[in-house]
């Protein structure tokens, strides 16, 4: 039999239609631009002249090009301390959201939950009613979180706004697939484990993203719960920094050797101290974005649209 050919059909756009992708593709390009630029801003004005940096004349382009700033907020002492805790929070207190609400999530599905609708309606209501931040405050203590590193973990374990979406997403999932499981003499743990974690996988890593961000960013809860410096995180130290640059400044310069000819353009500002640490701070959490970014949309449509 001959080959059939097959006819391609170019779709003709008019020239508004043109115009209004031109106008499209602008308004685009300039929300990006300025959701984009803040982070270049900052950036450029770390690695160009100190001194420019503290006039605000560095706008859009580096000028007076070091690399020194980096060098010396490495040296401020307890950086790397402060590193440790933010990753360790970031990774055990994600895996703990993630595991809770994929499990609560889960379990809010099954028919024969023990009073299933109210224990979902009392975590429900936890999202639009506390006591308060002294009740809080006075809970931790009495659990004798204050102080301890699962002070940062515990209270963020359990999150009503990801068990809701997860929960939304399990719903979406076919009941065949826990039917034929339950056929084949599978448990509710099996089912958890083998049948619906590998089909909630976007869901998890919706969470996952959600929970990091939010573990990374957190230092109001050391600045109500810790007293102790070797339990500060990141973003508590970025906190003092940007209260304290003056003094900091002069603490880098201090611990610089550098010559007396390029003392002026590379000895640390208030300003520079905070943009620099800024950057160290946030480039983390922007770079494990991505990873996440091929289940975020899927999850995030799916989790809220069911329900």
């Amino acid at each position: 039999m001959s080959r059939e050919k097959v006819l391609k059909t170019k779709m003709h756009h008019s020239f508004g239609d043109n115009m209004l992708a031109v106008v499209c593709y602008i308004i685009f390009a300039l929300c990006a631009l300025i959701c984009i630029y803040p982070f270049y801003y900052i950036f450029i004005n770390t690695i160009s002249a100190n001194d420019l940096s503290a006039r605000g004349v560095i706008l859009f382009w580096p000028k007076g090009l070091h690399f020194k700033n980096y060098l010396s907020a490495l040296r401020i002492d307890g950086l790397f301390q402060a590193a440790k805790i933010s990753v360790l929070r970031t990774i055990i207190g994600t895996v703990g959201t993630v595991g809770a609400s994929a499990f609560l999530g889960f379990m809010f599905t099954q028919d024969n939950m023990w009073h299933r609708k109210l224990w979902y309606r009392l975590v429900v209501a936890t999202m639009y009613f506390n006591a308060g931040i002294i009740p809080w405050y006075l809970t931790m203590r009495n659990l004798h979180l204050t102080n301890n590193f699962w002070g940062y973990i515990f209270p963020a374990v359990v999150s009503p706004f990801y068990i809701i979406l997860t929960k939304t997403f399990v719903e979406s999932v076919p009941k065949e697939l826990q039917e034929a499981a339950q056929i084949d003499g599978a448990g509710i743990m099996k089912i958890f484990f083998k049948v619906m974690l590998p089909v909630i996988k976007p869901i998890m890593a919706t969470v996952a993203i959600f929970s990091a961000v939010n573990q990374w960013n957190s230092f109001q809860d050391t600045l109500l719960l810790v007293t102790d410096t070797k339990l500060y995180p990141l973003q508590f130290i970025l906190y003092q920094y940007l209260n304290q640059a003056s003094s900091l400044a002069g603490l880098a310069n201090t611990n610089n050797s550098a010559s007396m000819a390029a003392a002026v353009a590379t000895s640390q500002t208030p300003t520079s101290v905070r943009m620099t640490v800024t950057i160290i701070v946030v480039i983390p959490i922007i770079l494990v974005y991505p990873i996440f970014q091929r289940y975020f949309v899927k999850g995030i449509m799916i989790g809220a649209v069911k329900g």
